[in-house]
């Protein structure tokens, strides 16, 4: 609405709630390795997991929206997407996302 040149509006939000995830996290520190095809690997600290992503901390750069393979210890390769890259650190999203079990098992290490 306008009215005498000031623009009215009402709107309704929810406050954000700081912490707020989708899936169970767990601060880590494992070691592993960021591929992107072929035989193209980089040493990586996984500091944070959940079972759909992690935060890696590493020295090579990462593009957003890349999709690179995370190789987890007891896990494998887990293909990943980079949501966001600083100089030294990524959040990755899982294409598929780690099982329970594999989760926990990497929780406790």
């Amino acid at each position: 609405m306008m009215q005498s040149g000031k623009i009215n509006f009402a709107a309704e939000f929810e406050p954000a709630v700081l912490g707020r995830r989708s899936s169970p996290r767990a601060p880590v520190s494992l070691d592993a390795k960021v591929g992107r095809g072929g035989l193209d690997r980089a040493l990586c600290k996984v500091t944070d997991l959940s079972l759909g992503g992690a935060r890696i901390s590493i020295f090579s750069e990462l593009r957003k929206d890349s999709v690179i393979w995370l190789t987890l210890p007891h896990v494998g390769h887990w293909a990943a997407r980079v949501v966001w890259s600083s100089d030294f650190e990524a959040g990755l999203a899982f294409q598929i996302p780690l099982s329970e079990a594999d989760f926990e098992q990497l929780a406790e290490h």
